[in-house]
């Protein structure tokens, strides 16, 4: 072995042994949430400290689902959350592709108006949107309420706008000469390229859906169209909280993304990085 690679193997261990206590660091709420959904409310808050999994889970699943009907909250949930991340993919890839490939008078106003739109905090616009949908649109407590508003993702558009940006436009060039449509240009031949940019913004909009409070708080109440996290919120009583069951329903709400996220972070890494090179 020559001293340059021994010296990146070197590398490689250093680099690990410091990344391994804050990989700890990070896991350890996962696991002690984990260990919690499995114990009883009293043992939750025993003086003595339990770090391996008890056996109350069901019990505690139980109550919950008791409470709040939580797997149909759930289903709302992973509809809710499918059918956002699938419309705004969509819609963005299209407000992208146009600001990237078109010129048109007020495009810099446009994008600069979407950058501006970034640093709105939600705070700012959810009391006028939600006079909007509730009271002039009637559509509190519909799905359609949980979907629509926020939609439009000022994000997602620079993302893809970037993503289109870096393609070579000699290729869409050559298309419109054989006589390609404008739009079969964007459906067969700009998207299939952009397939990685899409795949890690489409996890990043399932999980801004999945994890959405505020929002779906405010705008549905019914059990019908209340996500799992509004359901989950429920249990935190004036005078009674199920701790058990919150644990429960957070180890729930969270294992679903953990192996979304595992099995697709190629996809992610890549999206994410595609910007980086040009």
């Amino acid at each position: 072995m020559t001293s340059k690679s021994q010296s990146l193997l070197w590398r490689k261990i250093a680099l690990h042994l410091a990344l391994t206590p804050l990989a700890i660091i990070w896991l350890f709420p996962l696991w002690m949430m984990m260990v919690f959904s499995t114990m009883p409310d009293f043992g939750i808050f025993s003086p003595e400290i339990i770090l391996w999994p008890s056996t109350n889970f069901l019990a505690n699943f139980a109550n919950l689902q008791a409470d709040t009907d939580f797997i149909g909250a759930m289903i709302t949930s992973v509809c809710v959350a499918t059918i956002y991340t699938v419309l705004s993919v969509l819609l963005t890839s299209m407000a992208g592709w146009a600001l990237a490939r078109y010129r048109f008078f007020g495009r810099s106003i446009i994008i600069a108006i979407i950058l501006g739109t970034i640093t709105l905090p939600f705070a700012v616009v959810v009391i006028p949107q939600f006079i909007m949908v509730a009271r002039e649109f009637r559509l509190a407590n519909t799905w359609v309420a949980l979907i629509v508003p926020p939609l439009f993702n000022s994000l997602g558009v620079l993302f893809m706008r970037q993503a289109f940006s870096m393609m070579p436009g000699e290729l869409f060039d050559a298309a419109r000469v054989e006589g390609v449509k404008e739009w079969q240009i964007f459906l067969r031949v700009a998207l299939p390229l952009a397939r990685p940019t899409m795949a890690a913004l489409a996890i990043i909009l399932f999980l801004q859906s999945w994890n959405n409070y505020l929002w779906p708080l405010l705008i549905s109440s019914k059990p019908g169209t209340m996500t799992a996290p509004v359901a989950l919120g429920t249990l935190i009583g004036l005078t009674k909280v199920s701790w058990g069951g919150i644990m429960a329903g957070a180890m729930l709400l969270t294992a679903p993304i953990l192996v979304v996220f595992v099995f697709l972070q190629r996809h992610f890494i890549a999206g994410i990085s595609a910007g980086a090179v040009k």
